[in-house]
């Protein structure tokens, strides 16, 4: 049943009643089995359809409270798995469980309702807000659309103008093209939290950004989690972003998930030769880390034509013959940390060597 009651935002509004039935312990959102495979040829007499093998079947869960960052190469299936969550697109198949209630289920809850709770900020910043609206009314759209009045929405808009830093009686009016790309984001953020969401999917919500400017927006999303109790999704290509803002990572490759664990953890110990190469990867000012040749080579295989066993083998520097017959199930290798690989205590036990000897140099 609906009800009026006292947002975070000091205002009466109408709001869906709470959720939360299973306590911090239980995740805020669960994924299984998630498929994505888009079809660029039609099969003909006899002949199999070539698909892309976009997401590939992918499990994680995402807790209360918590950041969990996604990293990974272009076209590891990063941003097709929050437009898959977002329902933007249809996913072949998998289950989505929010908060303990399935998706689109009987007895569950509905995609209406979900996409109330999750929101998601994009990498465009421009081509994410209507031109011919003004910031207000963007930003009110929102709670307009799920039965707010329109005093009270832009009421609500003006205070969240002020809440990302942007002075009300100076940005109310304008328009997208009359801001910085900064300035955009945080509209964007702010339109986000319109809806007082539980969750907030991020896509490289800050890469196209200035340094200067990326830090200030950072800073404004870890004030905002802690203000509202926002738990996040932040996908990102910079690992010193995500190793800033997470508090767990997940590594992707070709529609796969590599690796995930605690953040420290996973980037003090990759048990993944593809992790530890992206980690090698990370520029240093250190002049006893610097590397005197690629951590990686070679482009990933195919994503139509995928290879047999472990799909990072033709490119791994410690694959044996079993990396190209068997592909790896992901499984626990240490307290709250995962990898899919056959090697992974090989490679672990490597970068703990590296990692001392770099502190015996220093």
């Amino acid at each position: 049943m609906m009800k009026l009651e006292q947002n975070s935002l000091g205002m009466a509004s109408t709001v869906l009643p709470s959720r939360d039935r299973g306590g911090l312990a239980q995740p805020l959102l669960s994924v299984r089995g998630l498929h994505k495979h888009f079809i660029i040829q039609k099969s003909g007499f006899g002949q199999q359809a070539k698909r892309v093998h976009a997401v590939d079947g992918v499990d994680f869960d995402v807790m209360k409270g918590e950041t969990l960052g996604i990293v990974g190469e272009s076209g590891c299936g990063k941003s097709t798995t929050a437009r898959l969550l977002m329902r933007l697109l249809t996913p072949d198949s998998g289950e989505l469980v929010f908060d303990g209630d399935t998706v689109g289920a009987r007895g569950g809850i509905s995609l209406r309702e979900m996409r109330r709770q999750v929101q998601m900020v994009f990498q465009n910043s421009y081509a994410s807000l209507n031109p011919r609206m003004s910031i207000e009314d963007s930003i009110a759209f929102g709670p307009e659309v799920h039965g707010l009045k329109r005093t009270e929405a832009r009421k609500r808009a003006r205070k969240l103008l002020d809440q990302v830093g942007l002075a009300p009686n100076l940005y109310a009016n304008r328009y997208p093209h009359e801001l910085s790309g900064g300035q955009r984001q945080r509209v964007n953020i702010a339109r986000a939290l319109a809806l007082e969401p539980r969750l907030m999917i991020l896509d490289e919500a800050v890469s196209a950004l200035d340094k200067s400017v990326e830090a200030q927006v950072l800073n404004l999303l870890v004030d905002l989690k802690q203000e509202y109790g926002l738990t996040y999704l932040f996908i990102s290509h910079d690992l010193n972003v995500v190793r800033y803002i997470s508090d767990r990572v997940m590594v992707m490759y070709l529609g796969k998930v590599a690796e995930m664990g605690d953040t420290e953890a996973l980037y003090e110990a990759p048990a993944h030769p593809y992790t530890k190469a992206l980690i090698s990867a990370m520029p240093s000012m250190d002049p006893n880390q610097r590397t005197s040749k690629a951590p990686l080579a070679g482009d990933p295989p195919n994503p139509i034509d995928l290879p047999q066993g472990c799909r990072f083998s033709p490119r791994c520097p410690v694959a044996i013959d079993a990396c190209h017959i068997e592909e790896p199930p992901l499984a626990p290798c240490g307290e709250k940390h995962s990898t899919a690989c056959l090697r992974a205590e090989a490679v672990m036990h490597d970068r703990a060597q590296v990692i001392a000897t770099n502190q015996e140099l220093s």
